[in-house]
């Protein structure tokens, strides 16, 4: 059994994952670093994960998939002896407007952003309840707070992870297990550039009191205080981090 704790992050290849993924890493926790087709990336974030003076290794599933997640994290505490920290951040956006939304889209953003969470959650239920200071931490979006046009599925998908995070936080908080949710706005990841026109990004920053577009890392600092013990009496929270867009 590990001495350190033991961190699962999901969708960790990249974007906010891998920057959460380091700086837990930082911190001086085992980190199991999630992914589910680019493994290159994934591997990537690993190693920076030791440049940093970490450990953790890598972990292939798809977070959709049920039986998958529950075949990991078995993989998990049989492997590492324990299972500490969950951060559900895998996430994928299908943006459309709503009349033109297919079906299947609408499921698979739901299935991968909304179910994934609850898979991992139920599956990890009982290794947290077993750790000392045990850590749920949800990454949901601004959108699932005040919507946005061509977002339904989205906005739907991470608006539900909210309440998740608060029935959840109820259900574990007996046996000193936290579970809080982390808002991001606008961050500088592969998917906000696939998806902000230029336009769109101007317009955007003069929203945005704060002046600038998010970073990974500004998300990762959250995430690391939320998942420490300085964290012990917060739960049920949703902490929002995007520069003051919404309020």
């Amino acid at each position: 059994m590990l001495s350190k704790r033991v961190a699962l992050v999901t969708g960790a290849s990249r974007g906010i994952g891998r920057a959460i993924a380091i700086a837990l890493a930082e911190d001086g926790l085992f980190v199991i670093v999630n992914f589910t087709a680019n493994e290159a990336a994934a591997a990537e974030t690993l190693e920076a994960c030791k440049d940093k003076g970490g450990e953790g290794a890598l972990l292939r599933f798809d977070v959709a998939d049920a039986e998958q997640v529950e075949k990991a994290i078995k993989q998990i505490a049989t492997e590492h002896g324990r299972l500490d920290v969950l951060v559900n951040n895998a996430g994928i956006a299908i943006n459309g407007l709503l009349m033109r939304t297919k079906k299947e889209d609408w499921a698979r953003t739901l299935d991968v952003d909304l179910s994934g969470a609850f898979h991992c959650a139920k599956a990890a239920a009982r290794y947290l309840l077993k750790a000392e200071h045990g850590r749920v931490v949800n990454i949901s979006s601004v959108v699932g707070e005040q919507g946005n046009a061509g977002q339904v599925s989205y906005a739907a998908a991470k608006a539900g992870l909210i309440g998740m995070t608060k029935a959840l936080a109820r259900e574990l908080a007996s046996r000193a297990v936290t579970v809080n949710c982390v808002t991001p706005g606008f961050i500088e990841t592969d998917m906000t550039d696939e998806h902000l026109p230029k336009e769109a990004r101007e317009g955007l920053l003069k929203q945005i009191p704060l002046g600038r577009i998010g970073r990974p890392e500004d998300v990762a600092e959250a995430v690391r205080f939320l998942v420490s013990s300085r964290a012990s009496y917060i739960t049920g929270q949703v902490v929002r981090v995007n520069g003051g867009l919404l309020m």
